[in-house]
């Protein structure tokens, strides 16, 4: 009987999921898709590894799903699906791993307890990722799952990269620059030797840019500084995140405007960034569709803002061989790029901007100090390549 590793990352309304056969050198992609409209109107949706739509399904009636139901409907689905198949092994992506976690964990009962203790950390995520652990643990107790941290691939920062300006007793409690978007960052390094080796040995700033946007800046494959800090909240603008803000504004806004801590979440959370710059949207893809002029004004924030963190992380790296665009907006949206390497040429970016409309991968002209490349990240399949890695260790234990 064949297996499969089960990778999953929850959202509030969301479950996307992916299917990999672990006895393939590559861990082959089988199965992908999502549950859409939890607790509204859910709806599933599946493609194998070619892209090619295998299943659908739309609950009607008002019915609902929470997420232990879209688990439950999503382990009938693979059973029928996969006959013959059996599940070895769930990897989830988690959000904060806090102090405590470094690497990827196998899940047991104290480490959720300890994972929940992280949900302050990042509130807008660390709920929903756990929500399918628990989950699982009562629907299959003796399922091994995996946790995935994205603040993992930066603690190896040096300690002056994690740092604030803060007392003993508030930083050695855990309050310091943790950084996300780690999964992502992992995977473009262990691909760029194949790419740019002379970039992968040296020094290397990336740039995941989606709804969540950050910045990396990485040395001989390892984060040396990135622009996200204690939270997700920190750095760039993203589609409704403020990014790097004064705090003297959130004493402003509690002081001053008399909002309540739940108010200044909900404003710097969901109500900010390019949302709420533009009143229009944090879709960069409608924005650049917009002739409004909030429109553009936004995108110029959200372009100056990566220029300036671009500039802190060369100096962070001393230094810059390579800069890489990942993510939805990187990977996609060749008029961001263009103005943000234009914006570089103090750099030594020398971009071709007919390779850059062609999407890449190649995006610097010869000659170019700096090489630029646009690079799709995986990170379902880091989550994979680490789940079966930890299965190996469980299954070598028992024999």
């Amino acid at each position: 009987m064949a297996d499969l590793i089960l990778v999953l990352n929850a959202g509030s309304s969301s479950l996307k999921f992916s299917a990999f056969d672990p006895g393939t050198d590559q861990l082959e992609l089988l199965l992908r898709g999502q549950v859409e409209g939890l607790s509204t109107a859910p709806r599933f949706t599946a493609t194998n590894g070619q892209g090619e739509l295998v299943a659908t399904q739309r609950w009607t009636d008002g019915a609902t799903l929470d997420h232990e139901a879209a688990i439950a409907y999503l382990a009938q689905f693979l059973r029928e699906h996969f006959e013959g198949h059996e599940l070895a092994a769930v990897g989830h992506r988690v959000a904060h791993g806090g102090t405590q976690f470094s690497l990827p964990t196998v899940i047991t009962p104290t480490v959720r307890s300890q994972l929940e203790k992280l949900v302050p950390l990042a509130p807008l995520h660390q709920p929903h990722n756990l929500q399918p652990i628990a989950a699982l643990a009562r629907l299959r107790p003796n399922l091994p799952q995996v946790a995935c941290f994205d603040t993992a691939f930066h603690r190896n920062q040096p300690e002056v990269a994690q740092a604030y300006a803060l007392p003993p007793s508030i930083t050695d409690a855990g309050v310091r620059r943790y950084g996300f978007h780690g999964l992502s960052y992992e995977y473009i390094a262990s691909v760029l030797p194949d790419i740019d080796p002379t970039a992968a040995a040296g020094r290397t700033l990336v740039a995941h840019l989606g709804s969540g946007s950050s910045m990396c800046a990485m040395v001989a494959g390892r984060s040396v500084a990135s622009t996200m800090g204690l939270t997700a909240l920190d750095g760039l603008p993203m589609g409704t995140r403020c990014g790097s803000l004064d705090p003297g504004v959130v004493l402003y806004l509690l002081n001053e405007l008399k909002m309540d801590a739940d108010g200044v979440e909900d404003l710097l959370y969901r109500r900010s960034g390019l949302f709420g710059v533009s009143g229009i949207s944090g879709d960069v893809r409608l924005l650049l569709a917009s002739d409004d002029p909030r429109a553009r004004f936004a995108l110029d924030l959200y372009t100056y803002r990566i220029g300036r963190e671009l500039g802190s992380l060369a100096a962070a790296a001393q230094g810059i061989d390579a800069l890489v665009f990942t993510a939805g907006v990187g990977e996609h949206a060749a008029s961001i790029r263009e103005r943000v390497c234009l914006d570089a040429a103090w750099l030594g970016v020398d971009l071709d901007r007919e390779a850059n409309q062609a999407g890449g991968p190649r995006l610097h002209r010869q000659g170019s100090r700096v090489s630029v490349w646009v690079v799709p990240t995986n990170e379902e399949l880091m989550i994979a390549r680490h789940t079966r890695t930890l299965l190996m260790n469980i299954q070598g234990a028992k024999s």
